[in-house]
């Protein structure tokens, strides 16, 4: 006798296709419920007459087409052959959408991300095996959508020829993750080659990574006069251990941390933000801390110029140069009785020219290097 057994491989391609409905277009019930699924996986041809379990001849349906279909006879197979195409037209108008920006694609992705974050949290990482194999098939679901979307978007997401540096090597990854899943996963998950990239709940707003500080200070500038042009800006932080964005979204205040890489990479592209680095987030974040760390106040000149910051009325302008000279001191053109702050320190007290040294004098402009700006911080009463 020939085993009715179905390969898990062609089980999950099922519920892949099915969208999580039933494939009968006149009917497409619903086929998960809260204590798991109702799908049926109904042969086209007999498998009593072709012992066939491949994919081609099965299709997912819910009870009551099943029986009609089995048992009444109620559909020619070669109707219900054509069902399987139906669905794959079906997948590719809904969630082959082509969407204008990242905001109306991140509508349709955040609900199917966040529920496979919940059934993979709630179930598989809780050890419930049983409810996660009941659930298992929800997220097959929904990466299939998530792939389409994906696939008909790409042009939307931040890439870089490096990938350390793409978001768009993420989805790649990702796209590969829901191939592996589909096709080759076996029972014991740690079997897997590719992990689900977590940097894509990162890219759209759902679970922060900690990463790193992108160096260009003018880039972040940048995007924050964006978002006080489209009304979404509220605050910047900066000068401690995480500093973030306050920016309201979709109604909702939240905090973009400035080292949740992949979510900031997408936001600058989003914006047309990404420059040059002049002066280094990194930097400018240490020697803001520092000032913090002392219990000496400041403010921004502006929270569209970080660079500038005042300290009891005097201003302090940071600046990024292997050697600060002369001319760019020139081009600088910092007013009387400020300060300048070198942050490049790799070069210790030579990262001021001494024709600089000599300019500013001219110009009643305080010049600092690093170790200049600890002391001149610490003598602050």
């Amino acid at each position: 006798m020939v085993s009715r057994y179905i390969d898990e491989a062609v089980k999950r391609k099922l519920y892949a296709e099915s969208m999580g409905r039933c494939m009968n277009p006149s009917c497409q019930r619903e086929l998960f419920c809260k204590n798991g699924d109702i799908m049926e996986k109904a042969h086209i041809d007999p498998y009593c007459e072709t012992a066939d379990n491949s994919f081609d001849n099965l299709i997912l349906l819910c009870p009551n087409c099943h029986t009609k279909f089995d048992k009444n006879h109620a559909f020619p197979s070669e109707e219900v052959l054509g069902w399987k195409e139906t669905r794959r037209k079906e997948l590719e108008r809904f969630f082959g959408k082509k969407f204008e920006s990242f905001e109306e694609l991140k509508k349709e992705v955040v609900p199917l991300l966040q529920e496979n974050k919940i059934i993979y949290e709630r179930y598989y990482l809780s050890d419930n095996r049983s409810l996660w194999d009941k659930f298992e098939s929800k997220v097959l679901v929904n990466n299939r959508k998530l792939k389409e979307l994906f696939l008909t978007n790409v042009d939307l997401i931040q890439r870089h020829r490096d990938k350390s540096y793409s978001n768009l090597a993420y989805v790649q990854s990702f796209i590969a993750h829901v191939d592996e899943f589909e096709a080759t996963r076996t029972e014991k998950e740690k079997n897997r080659e590719i992990l689900f990239p977590s940097e894509i709940n990162s890219m759209f707003g759902i679970t922060p990574v900690k990463d790193f500080l992108l160096p260009s200070t003018e880039s972040l500038e940048l995007l924050i006069e964006s978002l006080k042009v489209q009304g979404k800006y509220k605050a910047i932080v900066i000068g401690v251990d995480r500093p973030y964005i306050q920016m309201n979204e979709e109604g909702k205040s939240v905090r973009v941390f400035l080292d949740d890489t992949p979510r900031l990479r997408q936001l600058y592209f989003d914006y047309g933000c990404f420059m040059g680095a002049k002066v280094r987030l990194k930097s400018l974040n240490y020697a803001l801390k520092y000032i913090r760390s002392r219990n000496v106040s400041f403010n921004f000149l502006s929270d569209s110029n970080l660079r500038v910051i005042t300290i009891q009325n005097r201003k302090l302008i940071f600046v990024y140069e292997y050697c600060l000279s002369k001319s760019e001191l020139m081009h600088l053109a910092p007013e009387k009785n400020s300060i300048v702050v070198n942050l490049h320190n790799w070069n210790g007290e030579g990262c001021i020219s001494s024709q600089a040294y000599m300019l500013a004098k001219q110009m009643n402009v305080q010049l600092l290097t690093m170790g200049d700006f600890y002391e001149y911080i610490n003598g602050i009463k």
